[in-house]
């Protein structure tokens, strides 16, 4: 179809969905104890109370971990109809550093967990959502908030305008400068950014490795446990992680099946990360060279998505052929490279004997992230419209973009619409918060 027919597309479904309609909040008849409870029962029992101890820190804390809610109470109001390759969980904390395999330091999301086929609109409100909790958090002039929510989903709509009759592999190649973005920033975003930066090269596999293990006598590395964030399996169950670890190096690329073989197993321990995560079953593995030297693997356990499994998505039939055969791992891995303008090479998959699924990669490769809640408020201004070109960058890469930009259009109309249902959402999912303190 070609890009006038696809933006008249766009246009039509204003008519089938006003863009005003986006605003729409329903809070009756919602039970989000429910899902929390549910989720909890499929999670490692004893790492319930680390989870519920995370999200009780505070409401942004809270909300970080509760994509299912925000999903399930999508699903009851209106949508777009226009469906991307999504994310699922864009709030403001799963944006961030990493290094490329250039080894250069880029910025992108990072968190594909719950990555699917959803409306465009379901990961930017989540996103925008995510800036009004965080600008609450401290306590922020309303306009302040309101000033950043606006600017973010302009400049969404303005990366998604500038797609419009690219090419897909033009789309492809496209990614963000970050040497570029830091010179025009403001000096002081990009006092703010340097900081965020410094810190991410400083999280590194080598450094982690030291902290979290030790040589023993005959020269392997060990973890040190540190329960409950960091406890050794059994032998038996080790054994069969091993197994899995096998199934994924089928899964990656040749040049890291070749690479590995350079590697002997070490060890591996079940780690804990995350807030919304806790209690999903995740380990780290480190492996060394004939010298001794590290390399750290993150495995961890990949369940449905949210967006399909409460926002009630119906995914293409070819993705769910594709899950059917290399099972939810495979989503998450797929996703991320779709999504990423650069991904992790060591990215693969496995499928457990158990029926669980899981995803690999390599563990704190100069990850690290920015707190948008401790900003200054022109740097959270900033930070937020980062994340926003991010986000459009990534649904760019869906052949719908361009009736997307029809329907967006300048973003004024979808702004009005959006800030409002974020507003609500953010009392929302204080009084969800509120609730979750009392019951625990």
């Amino acid at each position: 179809m070609s890009t006038p027919e696809n933006l008249e597309r766009g246009l039509a479904a204003r008519k089938r969905i006003p863009r005003r309609s986006l605003s729409a909040l329903t809070t009756t008849g919602r039970d989000p104890l429910s899902i929390l409870a549910a989720q909890n029962r499929t999670r490692v029992p004893e790492l319930v109370p680390l989870r519920t101890e995370r999200m009780s820190a505070n409401p942004f804390a809270f909300y970080r971990a509760t994509a299912a809610l925000q999903a399930a109470d999508l699903a009851r109001d209106p949508h777009s109809g226009i469906l991307v390759a999504s994310c699922g969980d864009a709030h403001v904390a799963n944006f961030g550093f990493y290094a490329s395999p250039q080894r250069t330091l880029v910025f992108d999301l990072n968190d594909f967990d719950e990555a699917a086929w959803a409306p465009w609109e379901w990961d930017l409100k989540r996103l925008i959502a995510s800036v009004v909790i965080a600008g609450q958090a401290t306590s922020r002039d309303e306009e302040v908030v309101d000033a950043a929510v606006r600017a973010a989903i302009y400049a969404y709509s303005r990366a998604i305008h500038s797609s419009v009759g690219a090419s897909p592999l033009e789309r492809f190649y496209r990614h963000s400068d970050l040497d570029a973005a830091l010179a025009i920033m403001d000096p002081q975003s990009r006092r703010a950014m340097r900081v965020a930066i410094r810190e991410a090269k400083k999280r590194t596999g080598d450094k982690a490795a030291r902290k979290l293990t030790q040589l023993d006598e005959d020269g392997r590395r060990r973890f040190v446990d540190e329960p409950p964030t960091m406890t050794h399996v059994d032998s038996e169950f080790a054994n069969r992680l091993q197994g899995y670890i096998e199934t994924y190096v089928a899964s990656a690329d040749i040049s890291i099946r070749v690479l590995l073989h350079d590697y002997v197993f070490a060890d591996i321990a079940r780690r804990v990360v995350g807030v919304g995560s806790v209690g999903t079953r995740c380990w780290i593995a480190v492996f060394q060279d004939g010298d001794g030297r590290p390399l750290l693997l993150q495995i961890k356990e990949a369940g449905r998505s949210v967006l399909a499994e409460y926002g009630g998505i119906e995914q293409p039939v070819k993705a769910d052929q594709y899950i059917a055969e290399q099972g939810q791992g495979a989503r998450v891995v797929a996703l991320q490279k779709t999504l990423q303008a650069f991904s992790d090479p060591f990215l693969g998959h496995a499928r457990g004997p158990e029926g669980r699924d899981f995803y690999v990669r390599q563990f704190r490769d100069m990850k690290g992230g920015v707190a948008a809640e401790t900003l200054e408020d022109v740097p959270f201004g900033t930070y937020a419209q980062a994340c926003a070109v991010t986000l459009a960058r990534a649904h760019a890469q869906s052949e719908t973009v361009t009736q997307l930009a029809g329907y967006i259009g300048n973003g004024r109309v979808v702004a009005d619409a959006i800030l409002q249902w974020a507003r609500a959402y953010a009392d929302l999912s204080r009084a969800d918060y509120e609730a979750f303190l009392a019951a625990n």
